[in-house]
């Protein structure tokens, strides 16, 4: 049996279209959170979200669901 080898040309530009649109997607996703994170918008959208989820339970204990 002989041994498997990598040809010398084997291309690598998969791999580097790949991490290329990685490190794009990591970087795109920073830009959008670094700005929320620094304008404090975070705390009010989870004070937003903590409304909504008592109005939500409150609900569902009037209609009568056991798990609320």
């Amino acid at each position: 049996m002989e041994p498997h080898v990598l040809a010398a040309g084997t291309s690598t530009t998969g791999w580097v279209v790949g991490y290329t649109i990685g490190i794009v997607i990591v970087l795109v996703v920073v830009a959008l959170v670094v700005p929320i994170l620094l304008l404090g918008a975070l705390r009010t959208t989870i004070d937003y979200a903590v409304t909504i989820i008592g109005g939500l339970q409150r609900g569902r204990a009037r209609l009568g669901d056991d798990n609320a």
